[in-house]
């Protein structure tokens, strides 16, 4: 039972990667050559092992094909959890009976292998390299080839992660044509009533002066918060391109406060020193926006919020952090808040599409985002970004 779930998984996991039903890859082909240049050998194959099959999915020095499992030399030493250098597979009693040794299929003789396992920690294959003479390796070489074999599961996580942008991308855009049309109009429709109310008040009246300052403030807002849809709904549609210049982070988040006046009006907020960095400034506007609006909406019953804004400069990059008070969110939950419509808290307004796109922002600016642990409890949401 327990091995038919193995498979179970394993199956899985190698469907996600398509390896099997697209034509052979010419960078895992590539990584078959190196493999062999390392050893010093004239073959080597990546095989991903089913639950009935070995596919040879990528080889040097001879033709793929797909044989028995049982047949898979591999399939031996598949949960090994280590290298496995065979100098001579005719004299070892697990291989010696193996057709791919006794020229039923091929005549291998010295052989060694390593396990491609996923983040996930599941075996899908091996990277094999092969001689029909006895040989062996040096310790400098049997590194060398465990290095490339996570190199071959990079390969194939970052295509499957490519896939899965370029699909959220396709998802995205296509609900942001559905929304638009909702977005816009009321927002048009506040703008102008703001408008005209605007235009009934007179600024030299210094009954009307509180009005007047309200009012053009939320014009402001309003407008800010237009041109904010219109760009994502641009950047969701075009799939990614950015408007790349400085941004000043302090004078975005000195924006975003005064945009979150009424939310922030009982709010504690400290602010330390953000810097200019390289990026859109209308989508990095839109992740401080939501990070600093999401720390004033989780608070502890009976306790204001209190939020801190601060940056760091760590190897090559600027990490800024948004940290509240409030009552945290478990670690296992961390990672499904950034999925779309994902919530937390029901009782809590929202869309469960702030955090979400905030990732994309940050993704697409070929930086990082997360959720950790606030120094005086809650949560801290961080992001990164590169020079």
């Amino acid at each position: 039972m327990e091995n038919a779930v193995q498979d179970a998984r394993r199956v899985a996991e190698i469907g996600k990667y398509r390896v099997l039903v697209d034509p052979p890859r010419k960078d895992l082909i590539a990584l078959t050559e190196i493999a062999a240049q390392i050893a010093r050998v004239p073959m080597a194959t990546i095989n991903l092992i089913t639950d009935d099959a070995q596919h040879q999915v990528a080889t040097h020095g001879f033709d793929g094909a797909i044989c028995r499992r049982e047949d898979s030399m591999c399939n031996v030493v598949l949960d090994a959890g280590a290298p496995v250098v065979v100098p001579d597979a005719s004299q070892d009693p697990r291989w010696r009976d193996n057709p791919f040794v006794t020229g039923e299929i091929g005549s291998v003789r010295f052989y060694a292998t390593h396990q491609l396992t996923t983040p996930e920690g599941v075996v899908i294959g091996t990277l094999c390299v092969f001689d029909e003479q006895p040989r062996s390796l040096s310790d400098e070489q049997e590194h060398a080839l465990v290095g490339l074999a996570d190199r071959v599961v990079d390969l194939l996580e970052l295509e499957l992660r490519t896939r899965e942008l370029e699909r959220s991308n396709e998802q995205l855009a296509a609900f942001a044509g559905q929304v638009s049309h909702d977005l816009r109009n009321p927002l048009t429709a506040v703008t102008l009533s703001l408008t005209m109310l605007g235009d009934d008040i007179d600024p030299d009246d210094p009954e009307d002066a509180d009005k007047s300052f309200l009012v053009h403030r939320a014009i402001g807002g309003a407008r800010r918060m237009q041109t904010l849809i219109d760009d994502l709904l641009k950047f969701a549609r075009v799939g990614g391109e950015l408007q790349r210049g400085a941004v000043d982070l302090g004078g975005v988040l000195d924006d975003v406060v005064e945009d979150l006046a009424v939310p922030l009006a009982k709010a504690t907020v400290i602010t330390g020193d953000l810097p200019t960095v390289t990026g859109d400034a209308v989508q990095l506007r839109a992740v401080l926006q939501n990070l600093v609006a999401n720390a004033a909406k989780f608070v502890r019953p009976g306790e204001p919020p209190h939020i801190e804004v601060d940056a760091v400069r760590l190897d090559g990059r600027w990490r800024v952090e948004v940290a509240d008070r409030g009552p945290g969110i478990p670690e296992e939950e961390r990672e499904r808040v950034f999925q779309p419509l994902a919530r937390i808290d029901e009782e809590v307004d929202g869309s469960g599409i702030g955090l979400s796109t905030c990732r994309r922002i940050i993704d697409a600016h070929g930086g990082r985002i997360g959720l950790v642990d606030a120094a005086y409890g809650g949560t801290c949401a961080w992001f990164e970004l590169p020079d």
